[in-house]
């Protein structure tokens, strides 16, 4: 007997009666498969080592010969880092769902686009994490089960960079290279300059300056950051992050001295993109900057390095270095405006599909 999509009875008639024993078939539905970059399953040594060597260990962030850097991942780093940053996500942990913020925020985005996309009744809405759980390829086996035969995948990032959009490219594609029947697929580029996203990220500020008791002289975009070298080699971020934030100055009416960029998060001895967001957080204070806020672009969701990176540890060296209000402004997350951004792009997405 013919299994098809209940929700795609013109599907069922087209593929017609099959013999009595041929094997069950599913299809008739479209999958938009949103992906963030991961998240450990618990704070505790285990779950952050077990996350933090799937992650260090991918070649697009890594770029070290294996040779000089696996030593020093397992020697050191693996020994290490697992309770520092253990520790970090402790501060931040969701624990009603004991699970990362990211993976709340994920989830809800899933959840809320599938809603927005009900007058589709044959679009399958998931979620999946490039590093820890859910995996792509679980996710991607739960969509065929469910018969899901186009599958439109998005990583969700602004900005392309070849540390994120292009290993979840990586993954997603690993995935479909094991399936003996692979689905038509799709892949959301990056959406840096698109107006919808602009708009949102301008109204989200605007919205949160709102509700402040004192005017921000000053306003970062903190983006993370890659090392120097990535960009030289040709990777585009610094150039859409930069593109970015111009566009944006240009809706809200500011200049460069209201409204700077920054990068955060560098890791290692390599130079990274510049200006550092922690070092710009401290000299801003210093020179008698009193009102800073700080927002993270390039982060669809609140996560580590927005909520304890920038939140709590931005926001406490910029008051010992002498600052008196600080505020960061959170990301997009599941917001009216962030939906905004995702239902728009996926829907351009779909087109000619549903």
């Amino acid at each position: 007997m013919t299994v098809v999509s209940k929700l795609d009875p013109a599907q069922a008639r087209k593929i017609g009666p099959l013999p009595p024993d041929h094997p069950p078939v599913r299809i008739g539905k479209v999958g938009v498969l949103l992906v963030n970059l991961g998240t450990p399953d618990g704070t505790d040594y285990a779950p952050m080592r077990r996350y933090l060597r799937e992650f260090l260990s991918d070649r697009r962030v890594i770029e070290w010969p294996r040779a000089l850097w696996y030593p020093i991942l397992y020697g050191i780093v693996l020994n290490t880092r697992p309770r520092k940053s253990g520790a970090a996500y402790a501060k931040i942990w969701n624990r009603d769902r004991n699970e990362s913020p990211l993976r709340t925020f994920t989830r809800a985005q899933a959840e809320k686009l599938a809603v927005a996309l009900s007058d589709h009744a044959n679009v399958h809405v998931d979620w999946a994490m490039r590093y820890g759980k859910p995996s792509i390829e679980s996710v991607v086996d739960r969509m065929l089960a469910a018969g899901c035969d186009r599958i439109v995948m998005f990583p969700l990032y602004p900005q392309y960079s070849a540390t994120t959009t292009a290993t979840v490219n990586d993954k997603f594609f690993e995935a479909m290279s094991k399936l003996r029947f692979m689905p038509a697929t799709r892949t959301v580029p990056s959406y840096h300059d698109e107006p919808v996203y602009i708009e949102a990220l301008a109204r989200s500020i605007e919205n949160h300056l709102a509700t402040l008791d004192f005017e921000p002289e000053v306003v970062i975009a903190s983006y993370h950051g890659i090392p120097r070298s990535y960009f030289l080699a040709g990777d585009p971020y610094h150039c859409q992050c930069l593109k970015t934030t111009r566009l944006l100055r240009e809706r809200l009416g500011w200049d460069e001295a209201r409204l700077m960029i920054c990068f955060q998060s560098r890791f290692g001895p390599e130079e990274w993109l510049q200006p550092y967001t922690d070092e710009t957080v401290e000299k801003l204070a210093r020179d008698g900057v009193r009102s800073l806020a700080v927002f993270n672009p390039g982060f669809v969701s609140d996560c580590l390095e927005t909520l304890e990176e920038i939140a709590g540890e931005a926001a406490e060296s910029f008051h010992e270095a002498g600052g008196r209000n600080f505020t960061h402004i959170p990301c997009l997350n599941d917001s009216e405006e962030g939906m905004a951004v995702i239902e728009a792009m996926v829907r351009r997405e779909l087109s000619g599909w549903v």
